[in-house]
């Protein structure tokens, strides 16, 4: 006699589980780095922000020698620290230069912009550092 029996095997429920894992474990790769991607957008478009402000801010008093205090700039760098994994943005000015620099989230690279109207990445997250610095003012 044969009996009618209803269900799964054990075996079928294991290759159900396995490629659901597999499924799982693609889409959480493409959504980090989607994540990731999303927060570089959002750096570079504080930044440019920042630019913004930067020649608003010279318009109103010939100088950008306290632009770092502005109350808009100080807004920019706050979505800038959250947006870069909670590292500090570099942002310097003296009374006729500035620049503003901040790693990126998907690449090894920083996004660096300045007072000649420079946008862009540089090569690493160090380089940042000796490009826009008090001594510099300058991304290239």
């Amino acid at each position: 006699m044969q009996k009618n029996q209803k269900g799964f095997t054990i075996i079928e429920l294991i290759v159900v589980i396995a490629i659901i894992a597999v499924l799982s474990t693609i889409v959480a790769i493409n959504v980090t780095s989607y994540i990731s991607k999303g927060k570089d957008a959002a750096i570079k478009g504080n930044l440019s922000q920042i630019a913004t402000i930067a020649a608003t801010f010279y318009d109103n008093g010939s100088t950008y020698a306290s632009l770092n205090t502005n109350v808009a700039v100080n807004a920019a760098n706050s979505a800038i620290y959250s947006s870069a994994g909670n590292v500090a943005p570099t942002i310097l000015s003296n009374a006729t230069l500035w620049c503003a620099c901040s790693k990126m989230m998907s690449v090894n690279n920083s996004y660096c912009i300045d007072s000649t109207g420079y946008k862009g990445e540089v090569a690493n997250n160090a380089i940042c550092a000796t490009k826009c610095n008090s001594t510099n003012y300058a991304c290239n």
